[in-house]
């Protein structure tokens, strides 16, 4: 019995890339090969470029419900699949699905104003000055520690723990894994203390001491706040973003092979 072929689940396919050299070269092969469709009627986005590219588009259509498949064609790839022409049609169709959630974030600054931003991979605070952060880290209300000195901390999830939470010593944390890792950078005092893993439901509230004497930025990913007060991070389980990989290059295999330092 002939072996029936796999079905096309995503025929309108639309396009976006960085704006790379190499990037807009893709993108013009991949257009001409199949197509275009406009974002709104699409079941599918490409995107074309580096994890800056994935971060970006899926900060873009975060609310659209659109699977996203990332190609390879930047600098760091590490939430893109490999870069081929070819077959594109069927390699959607076989691709599988990974969920994520954002973080977001509430920063109130120097006026008492309050800005919101997600981050796909991390809330950081860093400081401004040249002094040291002074910062106080509650737990779902309740007090954790009553002092971190240190350049800044950062809240990563799981999709986001391989990178600049890894730069800074943290966790890798598996992609299906209820978790977010809490990591100081530069931590002087306490010296020992290296972070926390958390639930994902957990609420994470940082209050800048001395905000005036020593002022500190938060940034969820691209979106910075300058001079905040406190900022308040969680989970936003009511987003989901669906990320799609193909089976021989997966997120998951990708996390577990940082693991093991290759």
């Amino acid at each position: 019995m002939p072996k029936r072929p796999t079905p096309l689940r995503y025929k309108r396919i639309a396009f976006v890339a960085s704006d790379t050299p190499e990037a807009q070269r893709a993108w013009r092969r991949l257009v001409r090969r199949y197509g275009d469709a406009e974002p709104e009627a699409a079941d599918v986005i490409v995107a074309l470029g580096g994890d800056g590219l994935m971060l970006a588009t899926l900060q873009r259509f975060m609310n659209s419900g659109k699977p996203i498949y990332g190609m390879h064609r930047g600098t760091i790839g590490f939430l893109m699949n490999e870069f081929h022409e070819q077959h594109l049609a069927e390699r959607l169709a076989a691709a599988r699905v990974t969920v994520i959630h954002p973080l977001l974030m509430r920063a109130r600054d120097r006026s008492g104003r309050v800005h919101r931003h997600r981050a796909i991979n991390e809330v950081s605070l860093y400081r401004q000055s040249h002094q040291a952060a002074r910062l106080r880290i509650l737990i779902d209300g309740n007090e954790r520690l009553a002092e971190l000195v240190a350049d800044g901390i950062l809240l990563a999830t799981p999709a986001g723990s391989t990178a600049y939470n890894l730069s800074v010593q943290g966790p890798i944390i598996p992609i299906g894994a209820p978790l977010l890792a809490l990591t100081p950078i530069s931590p002087f005092r306490p010296r020992r203390w290296r972070g926390a893993l958390l639930p994902d439901r957990a609420r994470v509230t940082i209050e800048v001491l001395e905000a005036d004497k020593r002022p500190v930025a938060a940034v969820a990913d691209h979106n910075e706040v300058r001079s905040v007060r406190s900022v308040d991070i969680a989970m936003d389980h009511n987003v989901s973003m669906h990320m799609l990989f193909d089976p021989s290059h997966s997120l998951d295999e990708r996390i577990l092979r940082e693991q093991f330092g290759y």
